[in-house]
C-alpha cells in the first residue's frame, strides 16, 4: 500500500513537472517582439560575428527566421561557444529581450546533417 502511493505521488510530480516546470515560451525571431521574460528563439546565424563570448562586452551576431528572410534580432551572448558555432548555422538561444537585443545565456547548434534526408544510393 505504501509502495502505491510512492508510486503515485512520483507520478503526480512528473506529471507537474513536466507540464508547470521549467517552462520557456520557444519562439522565432520574427516574433520575438512581444514576449518578456525568459525564452527561447530559434534561428539562423547571419551577419558578421564579433566579440569573445568571455569578454565583457560578450560575443555578438544576428539571428533571423530558418528558412525565410526577415528582420534580424542581434544577439549578446556570453558562455562557451558551441563547437559548431558559425554564420549560416540554426541555433537555439535561450535568455531574454532587453531594449531590442536578444541577452542569451545560453546557447546550441543544430547540426544540419542530423536533419537532411539520407541519399538513396
Amino acid at each position: 500500500m505504501i509502495a502505491l502511493s510512492v508510486a503515485g505521488l512520483l507520478a503526480v510530480f512528473l506529471l507537474y513537472t513536466s507540464l508547470v516546470g521549467d517552462s520557456k515560451a520557444s519562439v522565432r525571431p520574427s516574433t520575438l517582439a512581444g514576449h518578456t521574460g525568459e525564452v527561447s528563439v530559434t534561428g539562423k546565424v547571419v551577419g558578421k560575428i564579433r566579440g569573445d563570448a568571455h569578454s565583457p562586452r560578450g560575443l555578438r551576431f544576428a539571428i533571423a527566421d530558418i528558412g525565410r528572410k526577415s528582420a534580424t534580432v542581434p544577439v549578446v551572448f556570453h558562455g562557451t561557444v558551441p563547437d559548431l558555432f558559425k554564420t549560416g548555422r540554426d541555433v537555439v538561444a535561450d535568455g531574454e529581450l532587453r531594449g531590442g537585443v536578444f541577452f542569451a545565456d545560453g546557447l546550441v547548434t543544430k547540426c544540419p546533417s542530423k536533419y537532411a534526408a539520407k541519399k538513396s544510393a
